[in-house]
Protein backbone atom coordinates (compact mmCIF):
# COMPACT_ATOMS: atom_id res chain seq x y z
CA UNK A 1 0.00 0.00 0.00
CA UNK A 2 2.57 2.20 1.06
CA UNK A 3 4.29 1.10 -2.18
CA UNK A 4 1.43 2.85 -4.47
CA UNK A 5 1.11 6.01 -3.10
CA UNK A 6 5.01 6.13 -3.39
CA UNK A 7 4.11 6.77 -6.95
CA UNK A 8 2.79 9.78 -8.85
CA UNK A 9 -0.14 7.42 -10.53
CA UNK A 10 -3.68 9.55 -10.61
CA UNK A 11 -5.27 6.43 -9.97
CA UNK A 12 -4.32 6.88 -6.32
CA UNK A 13 -7.13 9.58 -5.94
CA UNK A 14 -9.68 6.27 -6.38
CA UNK A 15 -7.38 4.31 -4.01
CA UNK A 16 -7.29 7.30 -1.36
CA UNK A 17 -11.11 7.61 -1.91
CA UNK A 18 -12.15 3.96 -1.11
CA UNK A 19 -8.93 4.24 1.46
CA UNK A 20 -10.70 6.73 3.57
CA UNK A 21 -14.17 5.15 3.14
CA UNK A 22 -12.70 1.74 4.78
CA UNK A 23 -10.61 3.37 7.42
CA UNK A 24 -13.72 5.84 8.71
CA UNK A 25 -16.69 3.38 7.99
CA UNK A 26 -18.05 3.62 11.18
CA UNK A 27 -18.46 7.04 11.21
CA UNK A 28 -20.97 6.78 8.29
CA UNK A 29 -22.73 3.51 10.16
CA UNK A 30 -23.46 5.48 13.81
CA UNK A 31 -23.36 8.67 12.89
CA UNK A 32 -22.85 11.65 15.06
CA UNK A 33 -24.31 14.94 14.88
CA UNK A 34 -22.29 17.77 16.01
CA UNK A 35 -22.83 20.24 18.29
CA UNK A 36 -21.46 23.84 18.78
CA UNK A 37 -18.77 24.06 21.70
CA UNK A 38 -18.86 28.05 23.18
CA UNK A 39 -15.42 28.53 22.06
CA UNK A 40 -16.41 27.54 18.85
CA UNK A 41 -17.30 30.91 16.68
CA UNK A 42 -20.62 32.46 15.47
CA UNK A 43 -19.89 31.55 12.14
CA UNK A 44 -19.76 27.70 12.89
CA UNK A 45 -22.86 27.89 15.42
CA UNK A 46 -24.81 29.32 12.39
CA UNK A 47 -23.74 26.51 10.04
CA UNK A 48 -24.48 23.98 12.57
CA UNK A 49 -28.30 25.68 12.55
CA UNK A 50 -28.79 25.59 8.64
CA UNK A 51 -27.25 21.73 8.65
CA UNK A 52 -29.80 20.94 11.51
CA UNK A 53 -33.28 20.41 9.65
CA UNK A 54 -31.04 18.19 6.89
CA UNK A 55 -29.35 16.39 9.69
CA UNK A 56 -32.33 16.06 11.74
CA UNK A 57 -33.95 13.89 8.98
CA UNK A 58 -30.78 11.98 7.34
CA UNK A 59 -27.61 12.00 10.17
CA UNK A 60 -25.67 10.70 7.54
CA UNK A 61 -25.27 13.88 6.05
CA UNK A 62 -22.60 15.33 8.80
CA UNK A 63 -20.01 12.37 7.85
CA UNK A 64 -20.54 12.72 4.22
CA UNK A 65 -19.30 16.36 5.03
CA UNK A 66 -16.36 15.26 7.30
CA UNK A 67 -15.35 13.18 4.52
CA UNK A 68 -15.37 15.21 1.31
CA UNK A 69 -13.83 17.88 3.67
CA UNK A 70 -10.73 15.22 5.04
CA UNK A 71 -10.40 13.77 1.14
CA UNK A 72 -10.40 17.44 -0.39
CA UNK A 73 -7.85 18.85 2.47
CA UNK A 74 -5.32 15.43 1.75
CA UNK A 75 -5.27 16.00 -1.80
CA UNK A 76 -4.83 19.90 -1.95
CA UNK A 77 -2.33 19.47 1.23
CA UNK A 78 -0.18 16.50 -1.00
CA UNK A 79 -0.80 18.55 -4.42
CA UNK A 80 0.99 21.83 -2.40
CA UNK A 81 3.93 19.73 -0.62
CA UNK A 82 4.41 18.38 -4.16
CA UNK A 83 4.71 22.17 -5.86
CA UNK A 84 6.81 23.23 -2.83
CA UNK A 85 9.27 20.08 -3.57
CA UNK A 86 9.20 19.24 -0.02
CA UNK A 87 9.80 15.53 -1.30
CA UNK A 88 11.98 15.34 -3.98
CA UNK A 89 9.75 13.41 -6.34
CA UNK A 90 5.77 13.63 -6.58
CA UNK A 91 3.79 11.35 -4.54
CA UNK A 92 0.43 10.47 -2.60
CA UNK A 93 2.46 9.95 0.73
CA UNK A 94 1.14 13.35 2.77
CA UNK A 95 -2.50 12.39 1.53
CA UNK A 96 -2.29 9.30 2.87
CA UNK A 97 -0.90 9.55 6.00
CA UNK A 98 -3.23 12.62 6.99
CA UNK A 99 -6.14 10.28 6.04
CA UNK A 100 -4.44 7.87 8.88
CA UNK A 101 -3.78 10.41 10.67
CA UNK A 102 -7.33 11.88 11.18
CA UNK A 103 -8.71 8.61 11.71
CA UNK A 104 -6.72 7.57 15.30
CA UNK A 105 -9.00 9.26 17.15
CA UNK A 106 -13.18 9.30 17.24
CA UNK A 107 -12.99 13.22 17.64
CA UNK A 108 -11.26 13.52 14.41
CA UNK A 109 -13.68 11.70 12.52
CA UNK A 110 -16.53 14.23 13.43
CA UNK A 111 -17.44 17.49 11.61
CA UNK A 112 -15.91 20.41 13.84
CA UNK A 113 -15.31 23.95 13.28
CA UNK A 114 -11.54 22.90 12.97
CA UNK A 115 -12.02 20.41 10.51
CA UNK A 116 -13.21 23.17 8.18
CA UNK A 117 -10.34 25.86 9.47
CA UNK A 118 -8.11 22.92 8.18
CA UNK A 119 -8.97 23.42 4.40
CA UNK A 120 -8.23 27.47 5.40
CA UNK A 121 -4.75 26.41 6.90
CA UNK A 122 -4.10 24.08 3.81
CA UNK A 123 -3.76 27.72 1.86
CA UNK A 124 -2.43 29.93 4.67
CA UNK A 125 0.77 27.59 4.76
CA UNK A 126 1.09 27.45 0.69
CA UNK A 127 1.01 31.14 0.55
CA UNK A 128 3.57 31.87 3.80
CA UNK A 129 6.12 29.65 2.39
CA UNK A 130 5.98 31.60 -1.17
CA UNK A 131 7.03 34.87 0.67
CA UNK A 132 10.92 33.36 0.26
CA UNK A 133 10.84 34.87 -3.26
CA UNK A 134 7.09 36.38 -3.45
CA UNK A 135 7.10 39.94 -5.95
CA UNK A 136 4.47 41.48 -3.58
CA UNK A 137 4.65 39.52 -0.20
CA UNK A 138 2.57 42.98 1.17
CA UNK A 139 -0.92 41.97 -1.02
CA UNK A 140 0.42 38.01 0.14
CA UNK A 141 0.59 38.77 3.77
CA UNK A 142 -2.54 40.71 3.68
CA UNK A 143 -4.53 38.27 2.05
CA UNK A 144 -3.03 35.40 4.69
CA UNK A 145 -4.24 37.61 7.20
CA UNK A 146 -7.49 38.10 6.01
CA UNK A 147 -7.79 34.38 6.25
CA UNK A 148 -6.69 33.52 9.91
CA UNK A 149 -9.19 36.72 11.00
CA UNK A 150 -11.97 35.08 9.17
CA UNK A 151 -10.91 31.48 10.44
CA UNK A 152 -11.73 32.82 13.84
CA UNK A 153 -15.36 33.47 12.80
CA UNK A 154 -15.81 29.33 13.01
CA UNK A 155 -13.29 28.65 15.63
CA UNK A 156 -12.30 31.95 17.68
CA UNK A 157 -8.64 30.64 18.84
CA UNK A 158 -7.98 30.14 15.81
CA UNK A 159 -6.46 33.70 15.77
CA UNK A 160 -3.71 32.46 17.15
CA UNK A 161 -2.76 31.71 14.02
CA UNK A 162 -1.53 35.19 13.87
CA UNK A 163 1.59 34.01 15.06
CA UNK A 164 2.42 31.35 12.23
CA UNK A 165 2.09 34.57 10.05
CA UNK A 166 4.69 36.48 11.54
CA UNK A 167 7.05 33.46 12.05
CA UNK A 168 7.08 33.16 8.63
CA UNK A 169 8.08 36.64 8.09
CA UNK A 170 10.66 36.12 10.34
CA UNK A 171 12.24 33.05 8.98
CA UNK A 172 11.57 33.98 5.12
CA UNK A 173 12.12 37.44 4.97
CA UNK A 174 14.42 40.40 6.38
CA UNK A 175 12.16 42.55 9.06
CA UNK A 176 10.20 45.22 7.31
CA UNK A 177 7.90 46.96 9.54
CA UNK A 178 5.62 47.88 7.03
CA UNK A 179 4.66 44.24 6.16
CA UNK A 180 3.76 43.31 10.17
CA UNK A 181 1.52 46.00 9.54
CA UNK A 182 -0.15 45.24 6.55
CA UNK A 183 -0.26 41.39 8.40
CA UNK A 184 -1.97 43.24 11.53
CA UNK A 185 -4.08 44.71 9.10
CA UNK A 186 -5.61 41.91 7.10
CA UNK A 187 -6.27 39.85 10.41
CA UNK A 188 -8.62 42.62 11.18
CA UNK A 189 -10.42 43.69 8.01
CA UNK A 190 -13.04 40.44 8.94
CA UNK A 191 -13.78 42.23 11.77
CA UNK A 192 -14.02 45.57 10.19
CA UNK A 193 -16.37 44.20 7.77
CA UNK A 194 -18.53 42.52 10.70
CA UNK A 195 -18.90 45.52 12.95
CA UNK A 196 -19.61 47.69 9.81
CA UNK A 197 -22.58 45.15 9.22
CA UNK A 198 -23.60 45.01 12.45
CA UNK A 199 -23.78 49.07 12.62
CA UNK A 200 -25.52 49.49 9.37
CA UNK A 201 -28.10 47.01 10.76
CA UNK A 202 -28.76 48.66 14.04
CA UNK A 203 -27.31 45.68 16.01
CA UNK A 204 -24.42 46.87 17.98
CA UNK A 205 -23.25 44.20 20.35
CA UNK A 206 -19.23 43.17 19.42
CA UNK A 207 -18.33 41.74 22.41
CA UNK A 208 -20.77 39.00 21.55
CA UNK A 209 -18.32 38.04 18.62
CA UNK A 210 -15.11 38.72 20.51
CA UNK A 211 -15.25 36.43 23.60
CA UNK A 212 -12.91 36.56 26.25
CA UNK A 213 -9.88 35.03 26.24
CA UNK A 214 -8.24 32.62 28.84
CA UNK A 215 -5.65 29.72 28.89
CA UNK A 216 -5.18 26.91 30.45
CA UNK A 217 -4.67 23.03 30.11
CA UNK A 218 -7.01 21.48 28.13
CA UNK A 219 -9.04 18.12 29.72
CA UNK A 220 -10.37 15.15 27.69
CA UNK A 221 -10.84 11.55 28.70
CA UNK A 222 -7.37 9.70 28.48
CA UNK A 223 -8.01 6.53 28.08
CA UNK A 224 -5.34 3.41 26.51
CA UNK A 225 -6.68 3.80 23.08
CA UNK A 226 -6.00 7.76 23.02
CA UNK A 227 -2.57 7.02 24.15
CA UNK A 228 -1.93 4.24 21.38
CA UNK A 229 -3.32 7.32 19.25
CA UNK A 230 -0.55 9.60 20.15
CA UNK A 231 1.86 7.25 20.30
CA UNK A 232 1.27 6.37 16.37
CA UNK A 233 0.93 9.59 16.31
CA UNK A 234 4.61 10.56 17.53
CA UNK A 235 6.68 7.93 16.04
CA UNK A 236 6.66 8.63 12.85
CA UNK A 237 6.93 12.58 13.31
CA UNK A 238 10.14 11.12 15.70
CA UNK A 239 11.99 9.22 13.14
CA UNK A 240 11.48 11.86 10.34
CA UNK A 241 13.43 14.55 12.34
CA UNK A 242 16.25 12.10 12.06
CA UNK A 243 15.99 12.00 8.24
CA UNK A 244 15.06 15.79 7.49
CA UNK A 245 18.28 16.27 9.94
CA UNK A 246 20.44 13.83 7.67
CA UNK A 247 19.39 15.69 4.35
CA UNK A 248 19.22 19.02 5.51
CA UNK A 249 22.33 20.12 3.69
CA UNK A 250 21.18 18.43 0.34
CA UNK A 251 17.95 20.66 0.51
CA UNK A 252 17.48 24.35 -1.34
CA UNK A 253 17.27 26.97 1.15
CA UNK A 254 13.60 27.84 -0.13
CA UNK A 255 12.45 24.18 0.94
CA UNK A 256 14.59 23.95 4.48
CA UNK A 257 12.71 27.16 5.19
CA UNK A 258 9.53 25.43 4.04
CA UNK A 259 10.05 22.58 6.29
CA UNK A 260 11.15 25.42 9.03
CA UNK A 261 7.63 26.94 8.89
CA UNK A 262 6.26 23.14 8.70
CA UNK A 263 7.81 22.67 11.98
CA UNK A 264 6.38 26.07 13.69
CA UNK A 265 2.97 25.46 12.07
CA UNK A 266 3.13 22.12 14.13
CA UNK A 267 4.03 24.01 17.77
CA UNK A 268 1.10 26.85 16.62
CA UNK A 269 -1.51 23.93 16.44
CA UNK A 270 -0.44 22.42 19.31
CA UNK A 271 -0.74 25.42 21.16
CA UNK A 272 -4.11 27.01 19.69
CA UNK A 273 -6.30 24.38 21.81
CA UNK A 274 -4.96 25.91 25.17
CA UNK A 275 -7.01 28.89 24.44
CA UNK A 276 -10.32 28.62 25.66
CA UNK A 277 -9.95 25.41 26.54
CA UNK A 278 -12.60 22.73 26.46
CA UNK A 279 -12.50 19.16 27.76
CA UNK A 280 -12.86 17.50 24.01
CA UNK A 281 -10.08 16.58 22.09
CA UNK A 282 -11.18 17.78 18.22
CA UNK A 283 -9.37 20.63 18.73
CA UNK A 284 -6.21 19.25 18.23
CA UNK A 285 -6.76 18.20 14.37
CA UNK A 286 -5.27 21.06 14.27
CA UNK A 287 -1.85 19.76 14.21
CA UNK A 288 -2.96 16.78 11.29
CA UNK A 289 -1.60 18.90 8.45
CA UNK A 290 1.65 19.07 9.56
CA UNK A 291 1.92 16.20 11.43
CA UNK A 292 1.34 14.11 8.02
CA UNK A 293 3.99 16.34 6.21
CA UNK A 294 6.42 14.71 8.67
CA UNK A 295 4.60 10.97 8.63
CA UNK A 296 5.26 11.66 4.71
CA UNK A 297 8.47 12.09 4.89
CA UNK A 298 9.40 9.20 7.08
CA UNK A 299 7.10 6.67 4.66
CA UNK A 300 9.18 7.94 1.80
CA UNK A 301 12.49 8.19 3.60
CA UNK A 302 12.70 4.75 5.21
CA UNK A 303 15.40 2.84 4.05
CA UNK A 304 13.77 -0.21 5.46
CA UNK A 305 10.80 -1.38 3.52
CA UNK A 306 9.48 -3.54 6.81
CA UNK A 307 9.68 -0.44 8.89
CA UNK A 308 7.03 1.44 7.00
CA UNK A 309 4.77 -1.51 6.23
CA UNK A 310 4.91 -2.33 9.78
CA UNK A 311 4.33 1.73 10.64
CA UNK A 312 1.08 1.76 8.07
CA UNK A 313 -0.19 -1.66 9.08
CA UNK A 314 0.14 -1.09 12.85
CA UNK A 315 -1.96 2.19 12.02
CA UNK A 316 -4.72 0.24 9.56
CA UNK A 317 -5.12 -2.51 12.52
CA UNK A 318 -5.57 0.48 15.26
CA UNK A 319 -7.80 2.16 13.40
CA UNK A 320 -10.09 -0.58 12.39
CA UNK A 321 -10.02 -2.10 16.41
CA UNK A 322 -11.05 1.72 17.02
CA UNK A 323 -13.66 1.87 14.52
CA UNK A 324 -15.32 -1.73 15.08
CA UNK A 325 -13.90 -3.20 18.69
CA UNK A 326 -13.98 -0.01 20.87
CA UNK A 327 -17.71 0.84 20.12
CA UNK A 328 -18.76 -2.78 20.91
CA UNK A 329 -16.97 -2.25 24.58
CA UNK A 330 -19.06 1.21 25.52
Amino acid sequence: MVGSFKGNNPINIIILLVYAFVLKLYSFIQPHVPTAQATDGFLYHKLLKLLAPAGHTAPVIYPIITYVLIITQAITFNNLINNQKLLPRPNYLPAMAYILITSFFPEWWQLSSTLIINSLLVWVWARLSALFNHQRPKTLVFNVGMVVGFSSFLYFPSIGFAILIFFGLITLRPFHLSEWMVALLGIATPYYFLFAWLYLTNNWNPMTYLPSISVSYPKFQQDVWAWCGMFLLMIPFMISGFYIQRNILKMLIQVRKSWSLMLLYLLTALLIPFINSTSTFEYWILSALPFAAFHAYTFFYAEKKWITQLLHWAMVIFILALNFWLPSQR
